[in-house]
């Protein structure tokens, strides 16, 4: 269980790694690295391009994270009941005036790397870059919170899955490819199935606070099912992009991640409470796994 509110303050550095959150950035750093290694593959790879995307994705993860952390305090869904990681607001460890400002700074780190990406690779990506860190803030924060809605994974798969790997390779050749598309469904999926494991760990602290989430509106049976739906999507995704010869044979290096994904499948059935907090680590392990390999394989 988390720490109970008003705990003892840790140090600074240990409040700010709790509102930044860390062990998330892998999400928004694997998709860069998949579209980068296609574009690779395609004949053209651009550091300065791949590194703009990077940030890019980074600032908008680090942002999403922040805002979830002060607003999830000002709308109460954060309570003593907290199954997961403590939140530096609710704890009081940082005043929400300092996490806004953080978060504003990350979106900066976001908007000037999007803006060095759409000069040198194309302005119609400003549309998409704005789109993305205004779904960053409204994740949690504004009138209506997608994560409240049930919008979260569709949040998550479209922007650290489609948009980030797609992205990132026609950032750097110039055009969508159907195997970029492709792999941003593979990686979209699995960072859906990581919240998928937070909403059920929390359902019942979320459904006392008025966020309905999808595992709230449908209820752990159809969260389960649809974790294992979100495991298997990738491995479908890259069969039929190795299939229709958009992506190498050597991708299917990718189906070496199988192994903890039928891993997870089986912890995921029998967990429950606090005992999903491994899992949601193990998930987000995954993610890294398949991408990196997937990453490895389209070089080779």
């Amino acid at each position: 269980m988390s720490a109970p509110l008003n705990a003892p303050r840790p140090s600074s550095l240990a409040c700010w790694v709790a509102a930044l959150r860390p062990k998330t950035l892998p999400l928004g750093a694997v998709p860069v690295l998949v579209g980068s290694a296609i574009a690779g593959h395609e004949g053209r790879f651009e550091p300065r391009l791949a590194g703009a995307a990077l940030g890019v994705s980074l600032g908008l993860q680090v942002a999403s994270n922040l805002v979830n952390d002060v607003a999830d305090h000002a709308r109460g869904a954060d309570t003593d009941a907290r199954l997961g990681p403590p939140r530096a607001v609710a704890q009081g460890w940082l005043a929400p005036g300092q996490v806004w400002t953080a978060a504003a700074l990350s979106l900066a780190l976001a908007a000037g790397c999007g803006v060095f990406l759409s000069y040198h690779a194309g302005w119609e990506l400003l549309a998409v870059g704005l789109a993305a860190i205004l779904s960053a803030v409204a994740y949690t924060a504004g009138p209506v919170p997608l994560a409240y809605h049930g919008l979260g994974e569709a949040f998550v798969f479209v922007f650290f899955g489609l948009v980030a790997t797609a992205g990132t390779t026609y950032s750097q050749l110039g055009r969508l490819t159907p195997g970029a598309l492709l792999a941003g469904v593979a990686l979209g999926a699995l960072a859906s199935a990581v919240l998928v494991v937070n909403n059920l760990r929390d359902l019942e602290e979320d459904a006392a606070t008025g966020k309905r989430t999808l595992a709230v509106r449908f209820g752990p049976r159809a969260a389960r099912l649809e974790y294992l739906l979100l495991l298997g999507a990738p491995f479908a995704a890259l069969a039929l992009a190795v299939g229709g010869g958009w992506l190498p044979p050597r991708a299917l290096t990718a189906c070496g991640a199988l192994p903890l994904v039928l891993l997870s499948a089986r912890a995921f059935l029998r967990a429950r409470g606090a005992a999903l907090n491994p899992l949601l680590a193990r998930t987000a392990q995954l993610n890294v796994a398949f991408g990196g390999l997937l990453a490895l394989g389209v070089c080779l």
